[in-house]
């Protein structure tokens, strides 16, 4: 339904939310075609700020109804392109590109950069995206609207616009409360939990935006250890004593966390981390290892997902009757056996388990295209029920040196290849040889 369609509908009954809702929607939608064509700062201001305060006013079937329009009203029209394409071809000139680009380009950017005049609408538009990733499933005929804003989140979010702040116990009650609602890889159980993550071995790291200065972006929790850590429970337990961070020797990331559902899909984590390693080796010249003690999240979905292809190897006889006993981890025995083979198959899935091309494993695939390598399979790493629900407890260390980044990244970007050791290389092709 068009903008004039949608003005032609009959005037709401008095008194009916959801028609009051629709009628917000309609002005909304008429005032955006006014700002599409506005040229005035101060006007276009003014109208932005108006559209964005009826946003806030719609409910869940009026935020469907302005979706819809944004498809209907703001998607680049069809016959231009063709026509622009045409005469690009027909003659390859600089203005005969500029106009095909701006044929090609939806609309709706143009609307969105224009809406981002008004004071306060970057923390908007974030939220409109969350709003609609939230719905995709169900509209999936929704999601250009989204990338458009993605594309846009990318440059207005770019490592010129973000601020590289350390959070410590004198960081603001308001920050520090954000880091508890937010933790989304272990839980903070409150503010002794909180207090232990930022004692003096310990480090945590946000990135900031200007437009949204009490709200972090991204953060990562780095832990300073004597050794590379190969389990969580005890940099988690808030009891632990403080270590002597003098006599530190590695830097082990045990959680990085995207604050901002609205900025899905916009890549943070790569810078954060790279400048953390470029800070910490400032503050403490002597570590000498920069690694991840990450989880495996989708590990006990793919054994179930290829149960049938397992179970057909001798080697695994008798693994996924032992894994649905909820006792097995604290039987001994068992868990040697289970060890000896989840291990390989747990290299099996991160090395050559892949879709498209890339690692099945969403943590893999982020620490993997940041240049990492793959060094370590840790057994019972994480006993958290989460942890033994989705990688049977395993986690593993993907090690960060800095000579090999680019080089790395490179490797994966072209052909997907996964950096790892060469015991995990082996363990992956025998798995299931």
């Amino acid at each position: 339904m068009n903008l004039a369609q949608l003005l032609r509908l009959p005037p709401p009954k008095e008194g009916t939310p959801v028609r009051r809702v629709a009628r917000s929607v309609r002005k909304a939608l008429a005032l955006c075609h006014a700002l599409e064509s506005e040229r005035g700062e101060v006007a276009g201001m003014r109208l932005a700020a108006e559209i964005l305060n009826l946003y806030q006013t719609f409910d869940g079937a009026g935020r469907k109804e302005f979706f819809a329009a944004l498809i209907a009203d703001f998607s680049p029209n069809p016959v231009k392109i063709v026509e622009a394409a045409a005469n690009y071809a027909e003659k390859s000139t600089q203005r005969n590109l500029a106009k095909l680009q701006k044929a090609v380009e939806p609309p709706r950017r143009e609307l969105f950069r224009r809406l981002n005049m008004a004071p306060g609408a970057t923390v908007q538009l974030v939220q409109m995206r969350r709003h609609l990733l939230g719905q995709l499933k169900a509209h999936p005929q929704w999601e250009p609207v989204s990338d458009d804003l993605a594309y846009l989140f990318t440059s207005w979010f770019n490592r010129g616009f973000l601020t590289l702040k350390r959070i410590d116990w004198r960081t603001s009650a308001l920050v520090l409360e954000k880091l508890i609602e937010y933790e989304a890889v272990h839980a903070i159980q409150g503010w002794d939990d909180l207090r232990r993550r930022l004692a003096s071995d310990r480090r945590c790291y946000a990135f900031f935006h200007p437009a949204m200065p009490d709200e972090p972006v991204v953060f990562i929790e780095v832990a300073l250890t004597r050794g590379m850590s190969d389990k969580v429970q005890p940099l988690l337990d808030p009891r632990s004593e403080v270590f002597d961070s003098r006599q530190a020797d590695s830097a082990i990331f045990y959680s990085i966390t995207n604050c901002q559902d609205g900025l899905r899909g916009v890549a943070f984590g790569s810078l954060l981390i790279k400048q953390v390693v470029d800070d910490l080796q400032i503050e403490f010249p002597h570590l000498r290892k920069f690694a991840t003690l990450s989880p495996i999240p989708g590990f006990r979905d793919w054994l179930k997902a290829n149960q049938a292809a397992i179970q057909a190897d001798e080697r695994y006889v008798g693994l996924f009757e032992a894994l649905s006993d909820p006792h097995w981890a604290s039987n001994t025995t068992l868990g040697e056996v289970l060890r000896e083979q989840l291990i390989p198959l747990c290299a099996h899935y991160l090395v050559l388990a892949k879709t498209d091309g890339k690692p099945v494993d969403s943590v893999a695939r982020f620490h993997l295209r940041n240049g990492a390598r793959l060094e370590r399979i840790d057994w019972m790493g994480d006993t958290s029920t989460t942890g033994m629900r989705r990688s049977a407890g395993l986690m593993v260390n993907y090690v960060y040196r800095l000579d090999e980044l680019e080089r790395n990244h490179e490797s994966y970007r072209q052909e997907g290849k996964v950096q790892a050791t060469y015991d995990i290389e082996t363990l992956a092709k025998k798995a299931l040889a």
